[in-house]
């Protein structure tokens, strides 16, 4: 079996594995354009492999492959800086809830402790 097979398979299979998680709603539409634009570049540089050489010529890249993975670990930096930013926004939001929560439980307490005592504070 030529690489070449063996990069569209992987290509349709990277495609499917997206569309079944956007099927079963295991990812979220936000990240979902994101994947299936990769997923669908990966596609096209799949059939087309003359094109990562035209690219990586124009762009001064001597080895297509490095252009490729240059590529590569730009877009995951960018996921990690993106999903970082995700997780401290949550957490902060995480945070307030808390802060919340306990404001209302101390009153909801002092309401039981009003109600559950007489006129005259005494129960």
């Amino acid at each position: 079996m030529s690489a070449y097979i063996v990069a569209l398979i992987g290509s349709v299979l990277i495609l499917l594995g997206i569309f079944e998680l956007l099927r079963r709603r295991q990812l979220s539409e936000k990240y979902a354009v994101l994947w299936l634009v990769v997923g669908v570049t990966l596609l096209v540089v799949t059939i087309f492999p003359g094109l990562l050489g035209v690219l990586s010529r124009a762009a001064g890249v001597e080895i297509a492959s490095n252009l490729l993975f240059f590529v590569a670990i730009v877009f995951l930096v960018g996921v990690a800086l993106h999903l970082s930013w995700e997780v401290s926004r949550l957490e902060d939001e995480t945070r307030k809830l808390a802060e919340d929560l306990a404001i209302l439980r101390l009153d909801v307490d002092e309401h039981v402790k009003r109600t559950t005592s007489g006129p005259d504070g005494k129960s």
